[in-house]
This record gives C-alpha cells, sequence and structure tokens, in this order.
C-alpha cells in the first residue's frame, strides 16, 4: 500500500504532513512512501532527506494523487488555481487521512463521496486516554497558543516582565487569556514564563484549577449557567449568558496590556466576546491576539490574516499561528498522525478500521464513499461490579446501577436526579481463595516437609497475601500507579531483608544486605521521580 505526501497548496500553509522521521517509521509499518517534490522545503526538509528515508520522489501532485493509495495532507483538500479540485485527482477508493472539518465542509464531503474515498479526520480524534498520542488538536493548539504569545509580545514593544533599570521602575505586562483550551494554557504558560503578570477566563468551572496550576489569576463569573460540553470542549452559552460574559470580559480587558482570545466551539462559528466597545475602552498601544479569526473571530473588529488599529489597540488576526513554526508543527503532527496509522494498521493488510474501536469510529467520516459522521455517542464505562463469590451458594452480585446521561462521565448523578450507583462491598470470594491455598500448601509442607522450610514457607505465603493486599490498596493520587506498586513492593522486600540479616549464616547475611540495598534504592529512586513529577505542576 503506497502512502502519498503531496505539497500543501493553501495560501499561508508552510506545514508538511510527513517527516523523514515519520517516513521512516511508516516504511517499517509496511507502507511504500511518496513525497511531492518540495513538500518539505517550506518546514526546511528537503526532498534529499525524505529520498535517505527510503522515499520516492515524485515530481507533480497528479501522478502521487494517482498512484496514492493513502493520501496524508494537513489542510483539507481545495481548489486548484488552475481550475479543477485536489479530490478529482484522487485515485478511486483512496484514503484521506487530515484535517477535514466535516461539519463545515459538506460540499468537500460529497465530492470525496463521488471518488468512493475513506476518509479519517484528524480533527475528530475522541478526547479520550488512549486517543492522547493522537490528538492532533491539542498537539497543533499548543503550538498556537505559544506562538500567539509570540505575536503579541512582536506587536506590544515593550517588557513582559517588570524590569528595574536606570531609567526607572517598568512593570510587568498585564496579559488577560480568554479560553483557558489546550491553546489558551500553552499562552498562558508562555507568557508566565517571560514574566508577565496573567488573568485567565473560561466558562467551564473546570479550567480553574489548570489556570492556577500555571500561576495564572482565574478570573470568577457567576452565572447560572453551565459552560462545560462534550469531549472536552466549551459549548455555546445564552444570549443572557454572553451578554453577561462580554461586560466582564470588557472590565478585564480595559486593565490588561495584551489579550488573547482562543474561544471557538467545533463547528460553529467563533462566540463574539471581545466586542468593538471594549477595544474601544483598552488602552492605546494595547495588543489583541484573535485565535479564532479562521472562524469569523472572538472580536469583530479582527480581519482575518492581518494586523489592524482601531481606536489605537493592535488586533493580529493571523490564521496560521502553528504554520509560523513549520518545523516544529510539522514534527509534531507527523508523529499524531503515525501514531493514528499505527493504531489502524493491520500488518500485511494496511488500513483495517476496527468499528467496534471508539478511536476508530470516530475519526471515521466516509468508508468507501459511505457517510460515517458523525459517530455515535460514546457509551458511558458502567461501574466496575464486585467480584462474585468462589462458591455456589454466593449471591449474586447487584447490577451497577446506570450511568447518568445528564452530564459528563467525570462528574456525579446527572441533572435528571438519577443517584450514583452503590459502591460495591469491599469483601469478594478472592480473599476465601487465597486463604484455602494458603491453607493447602502450609498443610503439605507440614506433612512432607521440615521444619525450617515450614516457617519459611508460612512467612513467604503470608507475605504473598499481606503484599497483594498492601500493593493494590495503594492510592495512587501523589503518584503513578506503576511508582505505587513497584514502591510498595520494595517495602516489602526491604521489611524481609531486615529480617533475614538477624536469622542466618554468613550467605543469608550477604543475600539480606544485598536486597536491603537495592530494594531501599529502588524505592528512594520511586519517591525522587515523584517529588520530581509533582515539582512540573508546581510555580
Amino acid at each position: 500500500m503506497k502512502v502519498g505526501i503531496p505539497k500543501e497548496i493553501a495560501p499561508l500553509e508552510k506545514r508538511v504532513a510527513a517527516t523523514p522521521d515519520s517516513v521512516e517509521k511508516l516504511i517499517k509499518l509496511g507502507y511504500t512512501v511518496a513525497v511531492q517534490a518540495g513538500a518539505g522545503e517550506t518546514a526546511s526538509y528537503s526532498d534529499a532527506a525524505y529520498a535517505e528515508m527510503g522515499a520516492e520522489i515524485v515530481a507533480d501532485a497528479k501522478t502521487l494523487y494517482g498512484e496514492a493509495d493513502v493520501v496524508i495532507k494537513v489542510r483539507p483538500p481545495m481548489a486548484l488555481g488552475g481550475g479543477g479540485h485536489e479530490v478529482d485527482l484522487f485515485k478511486p477508493g483512496a484514503t484521506l487521512v487530515g484535517f477535514v472539518w466535516p461539519a463545515q465542509n459538506k460540499d468537500l464531503l460529497d465530492r470525496l463521496a463521488t471518488r468512493k474515498a475513506t476518509v479519517l479526520a484528524m480533527d475528530a480524534i475522541p478526547r479520550t486516554t488512549r486517543a492522547q498520542k493522537m490528538d492532533a488538536l491539542s498537539a497543533t493548539g499548543n503550538i498556537a497558543g505559544y506562538r500567539a504569545v509570540i505575536e503579541a509580545a512582536e506587536h506590544f514593544g515593550r517588557f513582559f516582565s517588570g524590569q528595574v533599570t536606570a531609567a526607572g521602575k517598568f512593570k510587568p505586562a498585564q496579559v488577560f487569556i480568554i479560553g483557558a483550551g489546550v491553546a489558551g494554557l500553552a499562552a498562558i504558560g508562555v507568557a508566565r514564563g517571560l514574566g508577565a503578570q496573567v488573568r485567565a477566563f473560561d466558562t467551564r468551572k473546570a479550567a480553574r484549577e489548570q489556570v492556577e496550576s500555571l500561576g495564572a489569576q482565574f478570573v470568577e463569573f457567576t452565572f447560572e449557567e453551565a459552560g462545560e460540553g462534550t469531549g472536552g470542549y466549551a459549548k455555546q452559552m445564552s444570549d443572557a449568558y454572553l451578554a453577561a460574559e462580554q461586560k466582564l470580559l470588557a472590565e478585564h480587558a480595559a486593565k490588561s496590556d495584551i489579550v488573547i482570545s482562543t474561544a471557538l466551539i467545533p463547528g460553529k462559528p467563533a462566540p463574539v466576546l471581545l466586542t468593538a466597545d471594549a477595544v474601544a475602552g483598552m488602552q492605546a498601544g494595547s495588543v489583541v491576539v484573535d485565535m479564532a479569526a479562521e472562524q469569523g473571530g472572538n472580536c469583530p473588529l479582527t480581519e482575518r490574516d492581518e494586523v489592524v488599529d482601531k481606536h489605537g489597540v493592535k488586533l493580529v488576526g493571523f490564521t496560521d499561528l502553528p504554520s509560523r513554526m513549520a518545523r516544529q508543527s510539522s514534527d509534531v503532527y507527523a508523529t499524531v498522525v503515525y501514531n493514528l496509522l499505527e493504531d489502524v494498521n493491520k500488518p500485511g493488510q494496511g488500513i483495517a478500521l476496527n468499528l467496534d474501536d471508539e478511536i476508530h469510529r470516530g475519526v471515521l467520516v466516509l468508508r468507501a464513499g459511505e457517510l460515517m459522521w458523525p459517530p455515535p455517542a460514546l457509551k458511558p464505562q458502567p461501574a466496575l461490579a464486585p467480584k462474585p463469590a468462589a462458591t455456589a451458594a454466593a449471591a449474586p452480585a447487584p447490577a451497577a446501577a446506570k450511568p447518568a446521561t445528564g452530564q459528563d462521565g467525570a462528574h456525579g448523578a446527572s441533572k435528571s436526579g438519577a443517584k450514583p450507583a452503590a459502591k460495591p462491598a469491599k469483601k469478594s470470594g478472592g480473599g476465601n481463595i487465597a486463604g484455602a491455598v494458603v491453607a493447602v500448601l502450609l498443610g503439605a509442607a507440614g506433612l512432607f516437609g521440615p521444619p525450617e522450610f515450614i516457617q519459611h514457607l508460612t512467612v513467604f505465603l503470608l507475605a504473598c497475601v499481606v503484599g497483594w493486599h498492601v500493593v493494590w490498596n495503594v492510592t495512587p493520587a501523589l503518584h503513578t500507579p506503576l511508582m505505587s506498586v513497584t514502591n510498595a513492593i520494595s517495602g516489602i522486600i526491604v521489611l524481609g531483608g531486615m529480617l533475614v540479616l538477624f536469622g542466618g549464616g554468613s550467605g543469608a547475611l550477604a543475600l539480606g544486605g544485598i536486597a536491603v540495598l537495592v530494594a531501599a534504592i529502588n524505592a528512594a529512586g520511586g519517591f525522587l521521580v515523584t517529588q520530581r513529577m509533582l515539582r512540573m505542576f508546581r510555580k
């Protein structure tokens, strides 16, 4: 199966969908890779670099599209400058992987359907734990947030951090972030790193902890309407909410030197949050970076792909922020695309979608021309039921209560008043089985083994039973489950080694000492790594 990497023709787009490193990985998956000549030049990747990794360099787009079974792009296919459309060049039945935005591009889907194309939309990756390594929106949003602060600094023309100079003291810049999603959080981190004082606003109350963890002040907004939507995004709010929100944002914008607006709602025009009156109320020389410019902008004064001066305030409406860091963005995008292809790949067959897999089903827009989007809602994960007892007389475990559907699964009861499922009983048949096994082994040892063997076997079996319950009841709240398990096991080994130190000959003494030393190093190292991980989230 051949993978084709065309040159992007969208205006201002400098990214490329695959890098030499990702090409090498795709070839190892069993694909042959063709790259259009010059596809990576704007991202600082030469044709020679691709060829060195085993890619075929194809002179023109028509040849590439005509031969490729899988086409990987960044931007959606678009009309060609001399007439025609990129989709018309596709090989019938080919697969497209890239940003598609199916809610906004119905005409594009219809055109792709006529080519019997299969479409995997990188913007439709479900936001689940397993799909994080394929989340192209988060990956590119992080870069866009970073670049937004750099653009703001370019047009602001003053210090970000407080300065004490021979000419006097200068206050740190006041930065206000509207929207604390991936891009907003990235912008907060960069602005704080440059020394600015940062405030941030988001309709989702859950964003408060993330904002404060980065050292910014969360702007409170009290209104009887929740802002959480599905998939980790904000939802569209009522007119009354929007009016009250606009008033609050105008007050904070008037006190800010830089405003960075990131608010977007999937499949809908960007909400107007920063009104023309709010811009007029800002200080002369201030800067607004409207990251929602591609969807109409969060400010009505924003002009797409332009920097304009309104009321003495510079409004930056660039829609190519990730592309302004083309090499970094290409590296990131190529990696998440490879991770998706690796997940859907079946050795010897290429792309083999499993419609029962939430990632495969979520990303699938067209299958051989048949519309498959939007996917069905993800099924809520039922609560784990207690294990049934291992005896015939044991009562069956009660069925878990049906999960609430009024809110996201991370919350408790739904708005309809459904009660959460009762907690399962702690006791289960597993303990009975373990006790029976211990009793049988001890009985056999008592009949056939020497006294010393019985003593050691007793300690070993008790250590196994106690260790099982200790290890699996360690709460991984402050560190990863793997750290919890390894630290608990190391602690048990330290105690066992200390007992051996005082109960045997020279051989036992040496082995006990080694066990204590190695286990203590492992446990101490685990806690050191834990502390280092925690410091990453402190400011």
